[in-house]
């Protein structure tokens, strides 16, 4: 039997359209592409038999028949969002399904103590967890929120931050028994470096360090390069094979058993920030919206 309402993703796409004037400024706010939404108003032009809009390169405007189907449809809308919010409210338990992405770095160390207690409190909410080191998208890959590493560029999505998480640089004692510990950035070049090739560009991410009371990006020099598996660099050096930069909550345990030493530590000291970004919308589940209150709570991480 086929699905009634499976167009719904293209309405949503022409109201965004609607409220943010244009196309790519809808994409924007929904985290997608121009190309995605241009298509899902075109098939829903096609389902509808009529044209909604009237596009030309510098502007759209919307049809007698485009402002008839929007003031029904935001309608429609807002009683889809009210039903789910009385039903997920009803017997104030939660239920619903929440799609999360994550890093691997966040995902295996933070992310568990952050997920832990809500689940406790909402045992009938289903939580599908993505651990990936690549940016999703979030609309045309249906998920409902990401957590983000680094400085969130202007994508309309909403955001909030969760901590400004320490760097370090480590290596294994057998590894310093060998070598010799450096003892300034500039002895690091003579040692053996594990970075990480950023699968967004390509390159080698460069060592987050301080000196002399600024900051300094060091890209090190390295025979030896970890890609798609960022927790790869702090397995390896653990191993004796070199020096790696990582997060202070990754290492902790690991320098406290003594399987890793602290490397030129009085040039620590630089962070990477963590966010947790969803798309703005006012009739997000109800899941959801206690899922993101729930992280940013557990985190102290204000609004943004």
């Amino acid at each position: 039997m086929p699905r009634q309402f499976d167009y719904l993703g293209d309405v949503e796409a022409f109201l965004a359209i609607m409220d943010h004037g244009t196309i790519s400024a809808a994409a924007v706010a929904l985290g997608t592409t121009p190309s995605v939404l241009s298509r899902a108003v075109a098939r829903l032009e096609t389902r509808l038999g009529a044209q909604l809009m009237r596009r030309t390169t510098r502007r759209i405007s919307i049809t007698e028949a485009g402002q008839a189907y929007l003031e029904q449809a935001r309608d429609a809308f807002r009683l889809l969002a009210g039903a789910e919010r009385a039903a997920q409210g009803q017997g104030g338990e939660l239920t619903g399904t929440v799609r999360i992405s994550a890093p691997t770095t966040y995902a295996h160390y933070r992310l568990p103590g952050l997920l832990r207690p809500f689940m406790d409190r909402h045992p009938r909410v289903v939580i599908e967890l993505s651990i990936a080191n690549r940016n999703v998208d979030l609309v045309s890959e249906g998920y409902d929120m990401a957590i983000r590493l680094g400085e969130l560029k202007d994508s309309g999505l909403a955001a909030r931050k969760l901590e400004d998480a320490p760097l370090c640089l480590v290596a294994a004692p057998s590894y310093l028994a060998r070598a010799g510990a450096p003892r300034a950035i500039a002895d690091l070049a003579g040692h053996a470096c594990l970075p990480f090739v950023m699968p967004s560009t390509g390159k080698l991410a460069p060592w987050l360090l301080r000196e002399d009371g600024g900051d300094v990006d060091w890209v090190p020099p390295a025979r030896l390069r970890v890609t798609d598996d960022v927790l790869g660099v702090v397995s390896l050096a653990q191993q004796g094979l070199g020096i790696c930069q990582t997060y202070e909550f990754i290492a902790a345990e690991r320098l406290a058993r003594g399987e890793l030493v602290a490397v030129l530590p009085a040039n620590s000291g630089r962070v990477r920030a963590f966010s947790l970004i969803y798309p703005p919308h006012r009739g997000l589940p109800a899941a959801c919206r206690a899922l993101i209150d729930a992280i940013a709570h557990e985190t102290h991480g204000p609004a943004a």
